[in-house]
Formats: C-alpha cells, structure tokens, sequence
C-alpha cells in the first residue's frame, strides 16, 4: 500500500498516531488533524500536520479546503478520510454532566465527523479513484453502559451515520466506501484515564480496570496493522466492521 493520501484525526496520541507512522512507514502522504503534535510523525516528510481543535465545527470546511488544495488526485491511488478522534468525557451520570462537557462531547465525536465526511464526498465527488472513510466506532456504540450515556450516544450515532451515508453512496457510480469501525478495546491514554477513576462516580471503572488486567486490551500497534488491512479491504458502503470479524 503506497501512493494513498490520508487524512487522519487525533494524529498526536493512540490509534490516529500509530496509524499515521504505519502509513508513512509505507511511503503514504498523512494529513494529520489534532490540536498537539507528534515528534515521532514530524519527521517524515510525507506528514503534514494541522494543529485544530475539532470543537470549531465552522472552521472545518476551510480545513478541508487546504488540505485538498496540497492532494492531486492525478498522482493519487486512493484519497481515504479516517475519523478517529473522539472524547470519552463526561463519565457520570447524565444528571451530573454539564452542558459544556456534553456539547464538546458531541462536537468532537459525532458532529466533527459528520461535517468532514460531508467535505470529503463534496472534495472527491466525480473522481474515479478509490475514495474510503473509516469512522471509528466502538462497542459502546451498540452497548448502553451506565455513567457513559454522552460517549455511548455519539458513538450509536457514528454508526447510524456511517450506515445512512452508505445508502446514499450505494448506487452512485464511483461510490465513496464509507465504514465504521469497532476496533474493540484498545490500550489507549483514553483506557488508562477512564480505569483510573473514582469508581462511586463512574461504575464502568472496575470493568475497564479488570480489562486491563485480565490482557483484554490490544495494542495499539495491533489495532493499526488490524486497520491497514481494513483499509486495503472492499466493503459494502454503509459496512459496521467489528475488529474480530475481519
């Protein structure tokens, strides 16, 4: 796999940071999109970094504006947009979330997404390349955990997007090959956060720990060589892809 343009969010950390290097490593262009950066990427000369913080939804579309005006879909094999940031804050009962926490929740994981899968079919739209997006999900996108009610609602609506955007491209002649993504649980500062709670505010503490423990985790150099075979992979636009189905 070479020859790709990727833009990737949540390239400074976790899943986004080792996919972006495997990447690269393969001799693809990454766009990265977070609001730190990454050492280990800047040093490659295919990596192009934008410092942003996906709250600012209005500013995405001149986001995506100056990412294209950098890709020449001439000199392209595939043009992939892969939606990996998210929030996983607040962690408490919905009674004790304030409105901030649940409004950048939402922002950064679910609207984020959406208004940059709409550039991204408007950017490519009338290419005959192959055009991909991955939005990760999660498991808790279909399982209602108690204290995770804002993290579990955006990511049930990553998948309800993911698949309705697919109906959509369906039937268009050079479809854009739209996914989510369960990775299943990955050993990310997100776990390490969410195990190290107060346990009487947020009950999914003891689980996340025991998960830990137990060697339930993957790595995140597991999840990253899991989803370049994912990206080579054809799929059915509209496609929930869960990590030990594949």
């Amino acid at each position: 796999m070479s020859g790709g343009h990727f833009i990737i969010t949540g390239t400074s950390k976790g899943i986004g940071e080792e996919l972006a290097y495997m990447l690269l490593e393969k001799g693809n262009v990454v766009y990265g999109i977070a609001r730190g950066t990454s050492d280990r990427l800047s040093s490659y000369p295919k990596y192009r970094h934008r410092v942003y913080n996906l709250s600012d939804a209005l500013g995405l579309e001149e986001l995506m504006d100056n990412i294209f005006e950098e890709i020449d879909p001439d000199h392209a094999d595939m043009i992939c947009l892969i939606n990996n940031a998210s929030m996983l804050e607040p962690l408490k009962a919905i009674e004790r979330c304030d409105a901030t926490d649940i409004h950048m929740n939402v922002q950064i994981s679910l609207i984020a997404p959406m208004i940059l899968t709409s550039c991204f079919i408007k950017k490519t739209e009338g290419l005959s390349i192959r055009k991909k997006i991955i939005n990760i999900s999660s498991g808790s996108g279909t399982y209602p955990a108690p204290t995770m009610s804002v993290y579990c609602t955006a990511k049930a609506g990553i998948n309800m997007f993911s698949e309705s955007v697919g109906t959509e491209q369906r039937n268009r002649q050079n479809p854009v090959e739209i996914i989510a993504v369960n990775p299943g649980m990955v050993d990310t500062d997100m776990q390490r956060m969410a195990r190290g709670k107060n346990e009487q505010e947020f009950e999914m503490a003891k689980a996340f720990a025991h998960a830990h423990e137990s060697g339930q985790l993957l790595s995140t150099e597991e999840i990253g060589a899991h989803l370049l075979h994912i990206i080579d992979k054809d799929f059915e636009p509209g496609s929930i892809v869960n990590y030990n189905e594949v």
